[in-house]
């Protein structure tokens, strides 16, 4: 299958001293990570969601993890266009629905504190808390105990001829400059040593580790009923009695 290319609409992170940290929740004496974590292998058909058209890449991102919780926890939900492009609505009202003008995209904090307060499609998030991406050990902890990783990458122009995203051999500079594409929302669902995997456009694509470092400039562990049950049981080695205390404090 061609590689698709499909819209962007990640807009730039936004700062807000409140968001909290993955790294004060995890344990000192927690085990690093696993080598190798795949979370992607169950679900047969992604979709583009509308992003093949529209700018809704953020919203599309928060509804690929909800599947891929739901297919590891046995009742997989399947998001529809009409649901991704409700959503993008949701956080986007100026969008008059058309490929314009109106379609700004919106930024992924806007959009986690949204799905948190009224969900997206029927889903809520419980919380979540932002890793630092260029520290691998913290980005494998959160793909391998919350099922993904919410992250945000500066595409450089260099990325869209690439079947693997990688750092181009003249670094960071030219097309190979952070954010000479746009900004994009992706689900990271699985790494191993050399490369990371995550959903866009409807396709897994592979990413390298330098890339991920290089190009990822904000990235959200993202705790939901929908991959720890109703009962709302954290992954095994999270504070969640912390993280609970210190949300009610916001």
């Amino acid at each position: 299958m061609d590689r698709l290319f499909g819209q962007l609409g990640k807009r730039p992170p936004e700062a807000d001293e409140r968001t909290l940290r993955l790294a004060t929740y995890l344990p000192a004496e927690l085990p690093p990570a696993p080598t190798t974590v795949r979370w992607d292998e169950t679900v047969a058909d992604w979709q583009t969601l509308g992003n093949d058209k529209f700018g809704n890449c953020v919203p599309v991102a928060a509804l690929h993890l909800v599947q891929n919780w739901t297919a590891h926890t046995g009742a997989q939900f399947v998001p529809t266009d009409e649901q991704a492009i409700g959503a993008y609505h949701q956080l986007n009202p100026g969008w008059n629905g058309a490929q314009d003008e109106s379609d700004t995209g919106v930024s992924m904090l806007s959009a986690l504190k949204e799905w948190r307060r009224a969900g997206f499609a029927g889903h809520q998030l419980s919380a979540f808390v932002s890793c630092e991406p260029t520290d691998a050990g913290d980005v494998k902890q959160a793909i391998s105990r919350f099922g993904g990783v919410y992250a945000g990458l500066d595409l450089p122009r260099s990325s869209k001829n690439q079947e693997v995203w990688s750092v181009p051999p003249g670094g960071p500079t030219g097309d190979g400059a952070k954010g000479s594409l746009g900004g994009h929302c992706v689900p990271v669902l699985a790494y191993t040593n050399r490369t990371l995997t995550c959903v866009s456009w409807g396709q897994l694509i592979h990413i390298t580790w330098d890339f991920f470092t290089t190009y990822c400039d904000e990235a959200y562990a993202v705790l939901s009923p929908d991959w720890t049950g109703q009962g709302n049981v954290a992954p095994n080695g999270f504070k969640l009695d912390e993280l609970t205390r210190d949300l009610a404090l916001l």
